[in-house]
């Protein structure tokens, strides 16, 4: 039977709010944004590298664990923290989103979803229970409950026909939690109901009956639009209760992240850092940069002088600009790792800015620097 989570709140500021979620393996200082580890590794960087940046917290996802190398295998290395040499905090989805977005000939049933493997083929059932053993097996230390992301757009009446599976899963996934997590181990319950803020309401009530360590707000940032997901999350937050972490899932750019810490929301996480890194773009104080763009040929000047990141701060961009040009591994890996700093540095900057109580003008202040994202 697990342990509730320690989580404190140390100061609020416009509706922002900064604190400290304590876990076994570590702090994790709110707001938090999780690098995204797919396959027990964030793309392109070093566990050690992630930690230099000020990560107190990797996610990896469950449904690409459990077809490779499988989950049982990465138990008998003593868990993901000993497979892949990272000794903090790890959060796993539930496999939910990836089985609805990558799986083929996926069918869903009350008891679950039945999926082919996108990697060979393979069938493969995943269900609130086995969802939660996997998760157990991985030995996450903040684990979520097995949920339908509901696809966008959809009727108000899909819309509620997932969100109410969703929730009869939630409840079973708390049940297997009881009855597989670790002492230290917590469980967060998925808010669902697409654009549609009654049933958001709805589905945050039945969660809260339920009880979980944290609640977290999936199906959004899906295609939706910012507006639109932003008045979906801000009629969604005042129905979670205060003394629990809020999280939002696969968010998103640094204005998505500002504009969600307005509303009350204490973790992140996106593929956008890596990813971006990977194909030339480069998040910095001055906005966002394609290193592929020939302006950038003969810039002696570094990537983001503002920046503590050794890649950002070392490298010109005309050298940048060379890497990716000349397809060398070292482009992706050197602005990986400065796109993933840049974010823990705003994370920092917005935790500090809220324990100042100047968040407001803060969040003016970078939106615009960042305005032309």
């Amino acid at each position: 039977m697990s342990t509730e989570l320690s989580f404190q709140i140390a100061a609020r500021d416009a509706g922002a709010r900064t604190g400290a979620l304590e876990t076994p393996r570590g702090t994790i200082r709110t707001p938090a944004f999780m690098p995204v580890g797919t396959a027990g590794t964030v793309k392109a960087m070093f566990p050690e590298t992630v930690a230099a940046t000020g990560a107190d917290i990797l996610l990896a996802n469950t449904y690409h664990l459990m077809l490779r190398p499988g989950a049982e295998r990465v138990a008998a290395f003593g868990g993901l923290h000993e497979f892949m040499n990272w000794g903090g905090p790890i959060l796993t989805d539930s496999g939910g989103f990836q089985v609805m977005s990558l799986a083929k000939l996926r069918k869903i049933s009350e008891a679950g979803v039945t999926f082919q493997s996108h990697i060979d083929g393979s069938t493969h059932e995943l269900t609130p229970e086995s969802s939660i053993e996997i998760q157990c097996l991985l030995g996450a230390d903040i684990q979520m409950a097995f949920d339908e992301c509901t696809p966008f757009p959809c009727s108000e009446a899909e819309a509620r026909a997932s969100m109410d599976l969703s929730m009869r899963w939630a409840a079973r996934s708390k049940e297997a939690f009881a009855a597989q997590g670790a002492a230290g181990q917590a469980l967060f319950g998925i808010v669902q109901g697409s654009v549609y803020p009654g049933l958001r309401e709805q589905s945050a009530r039945a969660l809260l009956d339920i009880g979980f360590d944290g609640y977290a707000v999936g199906g959004l940032a899906v295609g939706e639009g910012q507006e639109t997901m932003l008045e979906i999350l801000g009629a969604t937050t005042p129905f979670l209760p205060e003394e629990r972490p809020r999280y939002l899932m696969g968010v998103g750019t640094p204005l998505d992240i500002i504009a969600a810490v307005e509303r009350g929301i204490d973790m992140f996480d996106c593929v956008m850092p890596t990813r971006s890194g990977r194909h030339g773009q480069a998040f910095t104080w001055e906005g966002k940069l394609n290193l592929r763009n020939a302006v950038h040929a003969g810039d002696e000047r570094p990537l983001d002088a503002e920046s503590s990141c050794p890649a950002a701060r070392d490298y010109s961009r005309a050298y940048l600009h060379h890497l990716f040009k000349a397809g060398e591994y070292l482009g992706p890996m050197l602005l990986s790792w400065a796109n993933v700093h840049f974010y823990q540095d705003l994370l920092q900057r917005i935790r500090t800015a809220v324990a100042e109580r100047r968040f407001s003008q803060f969040a003016a202040e970078t939106r615009s620097r960042l305005a032309g994202e």
